[in-house]
Parts: structure tokens; sequence; C-alpha cells
């Protein structure tokens, strides 16, 4: 077979990320660029050149590039970019909070270049009204692209894959990188649900992040089990280990317990924090480290006040690129007290920066990773005392660094797009039998 053309929608990409999906996007798109799999990757925000050192922007009016840097790295991809708001990671109430302070920044005068680059925000103020304009933008976008197969990243592209599938006539594959019962537990949103179901139903493939995924897709949204595909996500090699470390404030005989990533409740940082406090009350030269935004940060910082361990909790807000790196360099274990984790990246990374983890076993990831240590999210007993026993027990902090380093080693992106290029070969063939 010719080199598949793929015309993708994603939600973000870096140097532009706010979580573990825009890295996904990232290693698997460069990963299929290796493979010499022709991408159009398409993403719902104005990304300003200045900060775009490795990719070819085009606007969707034209098709002369916007910026063309280092295409050296990537040289089978182009992004395409459609003015939208749309954002991952936000819930219809966070979304309608900053079109009113968008536009309250409009009319006063202030408008930063981020709302500029995020198309003004003049749209319809609702979500959901949102993402089907979007997708009826793609769908004009993608009547000027050749592609083979379209591939959906998430809910909110969903409804665009749908379009541009029916109107070229090409297979949709949409890949569940999280649900709705991930985000939200029980308290659903249920048109986000139902955007989510209708995707997924039609679509000719799934491809979730996980077993763990996986039987939630089946479980949840009634998708036959020969439909939904498993695919891990990898991880990208570090690169040199000479980090200096910034001013903290932590002493060099305080040991560090890192948490990175969304502070949501899909993340659990109120595990994290109330294992901290039993850490705390075992030994007290540890600092606890939490590195993300999210809509429970102002909890967070209450509550590690109210737990008394204000003055032992660092909070960092998000961090990206080489300050992720530093953090890292600094931690000694990290923690990942997921409620719900599709996948997880953060703790490959972690491992791939040699630094221990704990892991809840409600995630994809404690799967993949044999050498790492599981708990319950909810056994804030358990969490604490393994926390304590990698801080103390130095031959157990070096077994977990060096077996989960060699072992993560075998987590690549180039084995998750060579599954993805087999899945799309397979449904090429399974549509062309059936339209024939």
């Amino acid at each position: 077979m010719d080199s598949i053309k793929v015309f993708m929608l994603g939600w973000e990409f870096p140097p532009f990320i706010s979580g573990g999906l825009g890295t996904a996007c990232y290693g698997l798109t460069k990963a299929m660029d290796q493979l010499g799999i022709q991408v159009t990757f398409v993403l719902p925000r104005m990304v300003e050149s200045t900060y775009a050192t490795h990719v070819k922007l085009l606007t969707p009016e034209s098709q002369m590039p916007m910026s063309t840097l280092k295409l050296s790295e990537l040289q089978n991809v182009v992004f395409r970019t459609i003015n939208s708001p749309l954002q991952p990671y936000l819930t219809p109430d966070s979304y309608q909070h900053r079109i009113e302070e968008s536009l309250r920044q409009k009319r006063s005068g202030n408008v930063s270049s981020t709302s500029q680059c995020s198309g003004q925000l003049d749209y319809n103020s609702d979500m959901f009204n949102e993402v089907h304009r979007y997708a009826s933008a793609a769908v004009g976008l993608a009547g000027n692209e050749q592609y083979d197969i379209v591939h959906a990243h998430d809910w909110m592209t969903y409804p665009a894959g749908i379009a541009v599938s029916a109107m070229s006539e090409k297979p949709l594959i949409v890949h569940v990188h999280s649900t709705e019962f991930d985000r939200s537990g029980e308290n659903v949103n249920q048109m986000i649900y139902d955007i989510e179901r209708e995707g997924m139903e039609r679509a000719d493939k799934v491809i979730a992040v996980s077993h763990f995924t996986r039987n939630i897709i089946i479980s949840r949204y009634g998708i036959s089990g020969e439909k939904v595909e498993v695919v891990y996500n990898g991880v990208e090699r570090n690169g040199s280990d000479n980090c200096a470390l910034p001013e903290t404030g932590i002493d060099k005989d305080e040991k560090i317990v890192l948490f990175l990533g969304r502070i949501t409740m899909q993340k659990g940082p109120e595990y994290f924090l109330q294992a901290a406090r039993k850490v705390l009350d075992a030994m007290d030269n540890v600092k606890f480290v939490m590195a993300g935004s999210g809509d429970l940060i102002h909890q967070a910082v209450e509550m590690a006040a109210e737990l008394g361990i204000g003055h032992k909790v660092l909070f960092t807000g998000f961090l990206r690129g080489e300050d992720v790196r530093k953090i890292y360099k600094m931690a000694d274990v990290y923690v990942m007290p997921s409620v719900s984790e599709p996948f997880g990246i953060a703790p490959l990374e972690a491992l791939d920066n040699d630094v221990p983890v704990i892991i809840s076993k409600q995630s994809g990831v404690s799967e993949v990773l044999m050498h790492a240590l599981k708990v319950d999210f909810w056994d804030v007993n358990e969490i604490a005392n393994k926390i304590v026993a990698v801080l103390r027990y130095p031959p157990l902090e070096m077994m977990l660094r060096n077996q989960g380093n060699f072992e993560v080693r075998k987590l690549r992106w180039k084995d998750s797009a060579q599954r993805c290029a087999k899945i799309y070969e397979e449904t090429l063939k399974q549509f062309e039998k059936c339209i024939s």
C-alpha cells in the first residue's frame, strides 16, 4: 500500500499544551512522520508563529504558510488551524466563564495576544454550538485536502470527524484518550456523553489508550468489543541531564514528593494531600510539590492549610518544557493518585528521568508498568506507607528507579504509530470491501 494520508483532528499541540493530550498528539504524530505517514493535523486555534518552532502552519483561507520553521523535523506533516476558542479539558461552565472574561477584555480594549490567536471569541457562547461550528469549518477545510482516512482525538473533535468522514466518504477512526466518566465520575454531562457515544458508534474503529479505557467504552457506551483496539501511549526520551535547578526554598537534605498533573477531581489531589499529612507524621524532612493547574487549585491550597501542612506543600502552577524536566530531576518519588486515569503519560516521563513512581491501580499505565508501586487511589494510608518506604529504603528506591527506567525504554511512540498504521490499513481494506 502507498503511503497513507491521514486527516487528523486534535485539540492541542506543543508548544501550546495543557495536559497529556497535547503530549500524546505530538509523540504520535512525530512517530508517524518518521514512518512516512502523511498527516494533515487540524488544530482549533491560531498558533502564534513566534512560538511554533517545529511545524508548518497554514491558515484555512490560504495555502501559503504562515511560518515554515525546522521542517527537517516533521517532513510529512502539515498543520492547519481553525479560529476557535475550544481548548482541552474545558467544561461548559469554564468555557462560559472564559467567553465572558474575553468579551469583557475586548470591550475594555485589553485583549491579549492569546485571546487574539484563539479567534477573538466572537462566536456563540454555547460550547456545544461551537463544537458543531468547528465541525462545519473542518468540513470546509477538508474539501481542499487529500487523505485516505480521518482520525479524531477525543470528544470535541468527534462531530468534526463524523462530518468530514461523511462528506469525503472516508473511514473514521476515533481515538479515546479520556471519557466523561474519567473526568466527571458518575456526574456525567449528558451532552458530552452523547457526543462521545455518537462518535464511537459512527467510527469504523475506536482506539483506546488502555484496556482500562476499552472496558469503559464497551460497558458504559455499548460499543462492540470487536470495534475497539488498544494502542498504548509512549514516551519521548529525555535529552541532556545538565539541568541547573532553580532556587526553591527546599533544603538539600529534604526529600521531594511530586504530584504533576491537572489539579482536578480526576487526578485525586485530595488523596495526595491526605497522604502527605500521614507521611509527615512519620518523617519531617519532606516537601510535597504540586505542579499543575486546574479547577481545584484553590481548594487544594486551602486543604493543605487546613491539614496544617501548608508550609510543607509547594504549588508551582502549570509547568512546560524545561521546567518539567527540572522538577523531575528534583523529585525523589512521583505519585499519581488518579481516581480514573485512561493512561497516564507522566509516570513514564518520571521513570525516564530516573524517578520511582507510585501509581493508582485505576489507571491504564498500571497495565504496562510492572516496576511501579500500585495503590488504590482512595487508600491514603497505603499511599503514605509506600512513599515512606521509597524515601527511607535506598535499595527499594534504586530497584524501582533502575528497573522502571529500563522498562519504560520499551514504550516508544514508534510502536504506537506502527500499531495505528496497522489499524489504518485493516480499516481501509475492510472499508473498500464494503463499498465494492
